[in-house]
């Protein structure tokens, strides 16, 4: 008995989505010399007639076979349309749903076969269901979630004969917030840079990999809580060779010491125990449920909540720092990152001044 004529792949982030679909294209239809053997049918709709007009296109592709024979490939590309959104609900739109279930029903799989990528969807429908039991199913689910992004650089990193490191591959997450896209070029670029066999550790992303979006000013915050006077002055002095503006900077640095400072006082409660693999995640878990109350929402990653976090980031990256600081001292510095935020208001043309007078009352 043959298999599903038919692959669904769907996930947490268009551009792994995408990018399987395409990965997966290209691998079926690598042997077809015959351009009407392979063909890409778009499938974004923002309205009941799009989507028909998609669902029509698929239909007559998928019943217009080679002219010499071969077995047609058919790429239905990113469907929008089982999302859980007006046009999604729209009961046009659910028939026109069960219309596409029929097509793929009748499908013979010797002569074409389909590939669907779909984001977002709405797992919790019928329509979704059907797609989970009747095709190849894929769900890129947790392809955001920080310790698969991790993976995800590291492996692109290996793909291309180089090694980079747990603490460089969690730097790299941080340093483009999490973009998938651009942790996979970055991932390419530093390959390349470090050759085959080649290491990547956080000195190498920190030097090559800028700083996206807001940015997490990673080099300036990692020296300041190394305790390195010299390191946070130098750093201090090439952010604001590129940069202006230090207030975004001084809230990373207070982000990061709120999380230190809960690390210190779960690590003083002996709710955690720090290992040289971090944190144990049965200990972590346990200490989330002890204090949910405390802290609401789990769902949104705050710095005001260190059960949103990553667990090794926290466990290799941030807890060693709240170990070798004591609480009082991490409450200075965020008293002093509160003065410092009034000096920049006071004195908005002179915050490269400001920033090196706080690194000096704090790590002189």
């Amino acid at each position: 008995m043959s298999g599903p004529a038919f692959t669904f792949i769907c996930g947490d982030d268009d551009f792994l989505v995408a990018q399987e679909g395409r990965t997966l294209f290209t691998e079926k239809t690598r042997d077809l010399a015959d351009d009407f053997s392979k063909e890409t049918v778009e499938a974004t709709a923002q309205n009941v007639g799009e989507v028909e007009q998609a669902v029509n296109r698929f239909r007559d592709s998928v019943q217009t076979l080679s002219m010499f024979g071969d077995k047609k490939v058919v790429w239905l590309k990113d469907v929008n349309f089982l999302a859980d959104s007006v046009t999604g609900r729209a009961e046009g739109t659910k028939a026109l749903v069960e219309d596409l279930q029929g097509v793929l029903e009748g499908l013979d799989p010797t002569a074409v076969e389909v590939i669907i990528t779909a984001f977002p969807v709405d797992r919790r429908r019928k329509e979704f269901k059907w797609f989970q039991k009747a095709a190849d199913f894929r769900d890129l689910k947790g392809a955001s979630d920080e310790d698969s992004l991790i993976e995800l650089a590291r492996a692109e990193a290996a793909a291309h004969q180089a090694k980079l490191s747990m603490r460089g591959a969690a730097a790299l997450v941080a340093k483009v917030q999490g973009n998938t896209r651009l942790i996979l070029e970055e991932a390419r670029k530093l390959a390349t840079y470090a050759g085959p066999g080649g290491d990547i550790d956080e000195g190498l992303v920190a030097e090559l990999v800028p700083s996206f979006g807001e940015g997490d000013f990673f080099e300036a915050a990692e020296a300041f809580f190394s305790l390195s006077l010299g390191w946070t002055l130098e750093a201090l002095r090439r952010h604001f060779y590129t940069n202006s503006e230090a207030r975004p900077l001084i809230a990373s640095m207070q982000n990061r010491n709120r999380l230190m400072i809960q690390l210190r006082v779960l690590m003083d409660a002996g709710e955690l125990k720090l290992t040289p693999r971090g944190f144990a995640k049965p200990d972590f878990d346990r200490a989330a449920r002890t204090y949910a109350k405390h802290f609401g929402d789990f769902d949104t990653k705050a710095s005001f909540n260190v059960f949103t976090q990553n667990l090794w980031y926290l466990g290799n990256k941030i807890a060693p720092g709240a170990r070798d600081l004591s609480l009082k001292r991490l409450i200075d510095f965020q008293l002093e990152f509160m003065r410092a935020f009034e000096d920049l208001i006071r004195r908005s043309t002179d915050q490269e001044a400001v920033m090196r007078d706080l690194a000096i009352r704090c790590l002189s």
